[in-house]
């Protein structure tokens, strides 16, 4: 009896997602809970697994196709994998289906192969696991074309790009689709700069008090709260939301002709993925503890790189801080998150030479940048905001006393 694979339930804010990559091709036998295929959608990729042990009859959605909310896009059989592994399998079945699964072929791909008349025996596979893409086809396509033909047989290390730069000169283009994440993330930030009066205001920040409370503490701290290291980032996150209970429009948004002012503090953290640019969410960053701030961001950016964020875990931010400083930037303009209305940026810590009581002496300085909607939050609000910051960060007694 045949299962049908559907694609996830989608939350309310994912309309639909596209099949990034199929793991197992049509008669490949799977184990209950392997992984069967990957579903990118705005935010996250979504994994859909094996509900039992069988084979995987066929596909409906190749990669590259979009999928709605419990959309079908494959059929199971259960039970395959003890028929094709018992003993009374003939011995040239068993030789027959190993030499098939010898060249992994995409299912877009083998559609490109079969359509251009082309062997998969003859064509390199770049893939995971050598599996032949659809760029590995077209690679292969244009190499004949020219008269050259790929040696199936001969050992290589050489990618399908390199190839390419091999035959063409380094005059090379490489045309890929644009992710899901990385789309959706262009359309937030062009949207943000065409639908408010975006604003950035500066200040600078000593951080010498800073350093020294961490050096001070850091192993001590460590060692109190198993592991979780005091970064820089809880004393932002810890001062941002003391300055956002004094200036309650900072943490505001719009809605249409309406402000509406958050009673909570839930402070979003710009993370850097190979996917692109996500931004997980710390709820009620005001109660948590210095440990408690270290140890989510620090999960959020192993859980990015892996892709293994929740949707609900990046949705409903009231105020975002981001940290280019990590990369290397010594000063920016950060873009709204929307429906926020204001968005922190930290740089670099660079030592810089400031007057300190008449005295000149070296520092490390640290650019800070606000950007905000001037439609909801005064320029006397932001400076005031920032100016908030730098003093709690410049004198962190301050946010353990609220004054």
């Amino acid at each position: 009896m045949a299962i049908e694979i559907k694609a996830p339930q989608f939350p309310e804010s994912v309309a639909d997602g596209t099949v990034a990559t199929w793991h197992k091709r049509p008669g490949e036998p799977v184990s209950r809970d392997e992984l069967l295929v990957d579903i990118e959608t705005d935010k996250v990729v979504l994994e859909v697994v094996a509900p039992a042990d069988g084979t995987l009859e066929s596909i409906s959605k190749d990669e590259g196709e979009t999928v709605l909310s419990q959309e079908v896009m494959a059929l199971f059989a259960e039970g395959q994998i003890a028929e094709s592994n018992s003993a009374d399998a003939p011995v040239t079945e068993q030789s027959s289906a190993a030499s098939k699964a010898d060249v992994a072929v995409a299912p877009a791909a083998q559609r490109m192969i079969d359509e251009l008349g082309l062997s998969a025996s003859s064509i390199q596979g770049t893939g995971k696991h050598g599996m032949i893409t659809k760029e590995d086809v077209v690679a292969a396509q244009k190499a004949s074309q020219s008269g050259t033909k790929p040696q199936a047989n001969a050992p290589t290390t050489k990618t399908s790009t390199e190839t390419l730069a091999t035959e063409a000169g380094s005059r090379v283009e490489k045309r890929v689709p644009m992710t899901r994440l990385r789309k959706m993330v262009a359309k937030r930030l062009v949207e943000a700069q065409q639908n408010a009066a975006m604003l950035t205001t500066f200040n600078e920040v000593n951080m010498q008090p800073v350093m020294d409370l961490r050096n001070q503490y850091k192993d001590l701290f460590e060692k109190k709260h198993q592991g979780s290291k005091l970064g820089f980032m809880s004393f932002f996150v810890k001062a941002a939301t003391e300055a956002l209970k004094r200036f309650p429009a900072v943490n505001a948004s719009i809605d249409g002709d309406d402000i509406v002012y958050h009673g909570f503090y839930d402070v979003g953290v710009a993370v850097s993925s190979e996917r692109g640019l996500v931004v997980p969410v710390l709820r009620d960053a005001d109660a948590l503890s210095m440990a408690g701030i270290e140890s989510k961001i620090r999960d959020f950016g192993q859980r990015a790189q892996k892709g293994a964020l929740g949707i609900e875990e990046m949705q409903g931010g009231t105020f975002t801080i981001s940290n280019g400083g990590v990369f290397g930037s010594l000063i920016s303009t950060p873009i709204l998150n929307p429906p926020q209305t204001a968005i922190l940026g930290m740089h670099k810590i660079q030592e810089r030479p400031i007057a300190v009581n008449g005295q000149v002496v070296i520092a490390p300085m640290m650019y800070l940048a606000l950007s905000y909607d001037h439609r909801m939050i005064d320029g006397k609000e932001a400076v005031q905001f920032l100016v908030t910051i730098k003093e709690l960060l410049e004198d962190p007694a301050r946010m353990l006393l609220e004054v």
